[in-house]
């Protein structure tokens, strides 16, 4: 029953939040098992174009290093601000959201090969996180109970965090300049003078996305309390809102 339970609530999640996380997880728990290496899911243009091992263009975004801090936080930042833009500005949009998950993986990818970086999921993470902070500039977030501040400095906060940890932030810095991009493509550029929308999602992705959707009503989006991230229960929607890190 307990399993049951947990299936049903996985199932509640939206389709593209809860695939892209499973898929991660999936991935991981093979390497951990031995079953994949990640010497099989890094980006390599030469295996990529010349070996004809496309699925690198992919695995590269599902692998986040093997189980430990690193991993578990990442899946935290994945699932949360995934899930509260799927229920949120993309609610009933499946198609928009795959449409902004390919923008983002293949501009990422391209700018990807000026630095030689081999795994994107980190970057794809902050690209999430700076779309939803861009749409929810009032929320008010506290960061591990240190500082306080607006949103939109989340993506730099945790730029300066991972520098903090010893990483590169050049892949931080990836992920805000293609979700700024991304940002002022769809939500900036076509409310200005003359300005129009670019990013149009194609009839096509459109077509495969209706499976996934399924009708639902709004419904207030309850945020759990966990470590590193706390949130108060805020509506999906709500123009002030406030959540604690």
């Amino acid at each position: 029953m307990a399993w049951q339970g947990l299936a049903a609530e996985f199932l509640q999640v939206p389709a593209v939040t809860r695939t892209y996380t499973a898929a991660c997880v999936l991935t991981t728990a093979a390497v951990q098992l031995e079953l994949l290496s990640p010497f099989q899911l890094y980006f390599n243009p030469h295996l990529v174009f010349r070996k004809f091992q496309v699925w690198r263009l992919v695995t590269n975004f599902l692998f986040f290093g093997p189980l430990g801090f690193s991993f578990f936080f990442n899946m935290l930042f994945v699932f949360r601000y995934c899930r509260m833009l799927e229920e949120g500005s993309f609610r009933g949009r499946t198609a928009d959201f795959v449409f902004m998950f390919l923008f983002g993986g293949i501009l990422m990818t391209l700018l990807g090969l000026l630095g030689s970086l081999f795994f994107l999921g980190q970057a794809l993470t902050v690209m999430l996180v700076y779309v939803w902070s861009r749409r929810n500039p009032r929320v008010r977030v506290n960061f591990f109970g240190l500082l306080t501040f607006q949103a939109p400095f989340l993506p730099w906060a945790l730029m300066g965090f991972s520098l903090l940890l010893g990483n590169s932030i050049l892949v931080d810095l990836l992920g805000i300049a293609v979700g700024h991009i991304y940002y002022f493509l769809e939500d900036v550029f076509p409310n200005q003078p003359g300005g129009k929308r670019l990013l149009l999602t194609p009839s096509f992705l459109r077509a495969a996305c209706t499976c996934l959707s399924r009708p639902s009503t709004p419904r207030r989006l309850t945020l759990l309390h966990c470590s590193p991230i706390k949130c108060l229960p805020t509506s999906a929607w709500s123009p002030a809102q406030h959540s604690s890190l």
